[in-house]
């Protein structure tokens, strides 16, 4: 569609434009001599609307002729004899105006002889205004492809982004179901009946997550669920060494996160904090809400003198990315660790609706 009919605001500054332009070739009429103000107004006006929608024609010429992609001197040739032929149809139109004027006789002189008088400043001006206009038709296709190639990287973005979103959230199962299977195969020997209830809760937290996971945004009460199904699965293998702390307060609860945003802290949390420590410890939830802002803790003890075990830090870099991804600038992850004590924060816009 033309680009100047495709959207009102632009057709009505176009319209103001010519009317401008028509005051503008008003004045170049009267001070030749030949013609009052009134005079020039009564055969500029109507003439400068006219010309200013054949002008429109311009744009399938640029479309035949468009810039970086054709020979200069076709398209120098092309845009001349397009403006040539529009101030010819121009010139026409101004005798034409001019002999209905004479016919009403509004005016005590005739005009049809003076407008082909007038015809070289016509004829001049009719050039002058086409190649203007086929310029703005030429700078409305640049801004076009701009905008469109825009678009383009934005969707590619955004396909990216969604990519890289499912890949992420494709590494957290795998990994947590291979310690779990460990632990189910280490309990079938000296625990025959911790490892068929370890089963049990593995399917019924798979079951859950898989759903939930499934969605781009769930309540922070589910999460936090999740986690604990999670704590209790690892608590079939830990015993009494591992207890939980869940301190969130009830106003965060409502708040939106990504699926599976704690899962990660508290497997990293046990895995690589607890598993090392001979009595065990507690891991501690956290959640509150402070002003636009929801911010989340896993807060566990270890071992300062314990080696570090492979696969650390992974998980967290899991998590950051994918916050990186959600909230760009928005979202964060802040790891504290002096030795005795290691503790993940989580920050990210606190939201009770999916964000558009």
């Amino acid at each position: 569609m033309h680009p100047l009919l495709a959207e009102r605001q632009r057709l009505l500054a176009y319209i103001t434009v010519w009317e401008l332009l028509a005051v503008l070739l008003a004045g170049l009429l009267a001070l030749t001599g030949n013609f009052s103000w009134t005079e020039a107004l009564a055969l500029a006006l109507p003439l400068s609307f006219f010309y200013g929608f054949a002008c429109l024609g311009a744009f399938w010429v640029c479309q035949s002729a468009p810039l970086g992609k054709t020979l200069l001197a076709r398209l120098a040739g092309a845009q001349a004899a397009a403006a040539l032929l529009s101030a010819c149809l121009l010139l026409l139109a101004a005798r034409a105006w001019g002999g209905l004027l004479d016919w009403t006789g509004l005016f005590s002189e005739k005009l049809t002889a003076r407008a082909a008088a007038a015809g070289p400043l016509l004829l001049g001006m009719g050039i002058v205004l086409y190649l203007l206009v086929a310029a703005l038709h030429y700078l409305l296709a640049a801004f076009e492809e701009s905008r469109r190639a825009e678009a383009q990287a934005l969707e590619f973005q955004i396909l990216s982004r969604d990519a890289e979103l499912r890949a992420l959230r494709a590494q957290i199962h795998p990994h947590f179901l291979f310690n779990s299977l460990n632990s189910i195969s280490a309990l079938t020997g000296t625990n025959p009946e911790g490892a068929r209830r370890m089963c049990v809760l593995l399917a019924d937290f798979l079951r859950t997550s898989l759903t939930l996971g499934a969605k781009d945004r769930i309540p922070l009460s589910e999460e936090v669920g999740l986690a604990e199904g999670l704590l209790a699965i690892e608590r079939v293998r830990f015993g009494p060494r591992l207890a939980c702390v869940r301190q969130v307060d009830e106003d965060a609860l409502p708040c939106l996160v990504p699926p599976l945003l704690l899962q990660p802290l508290v497997e990293n949390a046990v895995t690589h904090g607890l598993a090392q420590l001979i009595d065990g410890g507690t891991v501690t939830i956290e959640a509150r809400r402070r002003g636009g802002r929801l911010e989340l803790a896993v807060e566990n003890p270890r071992d300062p003198e314990a080696p570090r075990r492979k696969g650390t830090g992974l998980g967290l870099d899991n998590v950051r990315r994918r916050l990186a991804a959600l909230y760009g600038n928005e979202g964060g992850l802040d790891v504290r660790d002096d030795g005795k004590i290691f503790r993940v924060e989580v920050s990210l816009p606190a939201r009770l609706t999916a964000a558009p």
